[in-house]
């Protein structure tokens, strides 16, 4: 069952949503970053030979458990969005973990993440590849509070 705002009656719900999603996604690889840092030191700086791997791991447990506690990452908070599921629910762990896995995938082929965006830009409601098979959808939290 699909109760989600219809973008041509509901616009506030949407607006400005895929600029904010890429805000939040800067946010998001810096905050990772910032983990990856804290962590080097605990691997006796061995890190640095395999860091994207590093990088990959944190992004993924920072993700997921953002996304199951609050339905958003911290850099989708700062910019007042957050992921619900068709029903209109929040996400739940397994939720975010299969988002966050779709999310990845997309980013090991490239041609899913060139689809993803243009499906942001183009789909009335600003869904991307992940979204569309898991039917989540990115709104304004403040139109939500309403």
């Amino acid at each position: 069952m699909n109760i989600l705002p219809d973008p041509a009656t509901q616009p506030e719900f949407y607006k400005d949503v895929q600029l904010k999603r890429l805000f939040a996604w800067g946010v998001d690889a810096v905050v990772t970053l910032l983990g990856c840092l804290i962590i080097l030191p605990f691997t006796a700086f061995t890190g640095v030979f395999f860091f994207p791997l590093l990088f990959l791991f944190v992004g993924f447990g920072y993700r997921t458990m953002t996304l199951a506690n609050g339905s958003a990452t911290w850099g989708m908070r700062l910019f007042s969005i957050e992921l619900r599921r068709a029903d209109g629910t929040p996400l739940d762990a397994g939720h975010a973990f299969a988002h966050t896995l779709g999310y990845t995938f997309s980013w090991f082929l490239p041609v899913f993440q060139v689809m993803s965006v243009i499906m942001m830009g183009a789909t009335e409601r600003g869904q991307g590849l992940t979204d569309h098979v898991l039917g989540t959808v990115m709104l304004n939290r403040r139109a939500l509070a309403r």
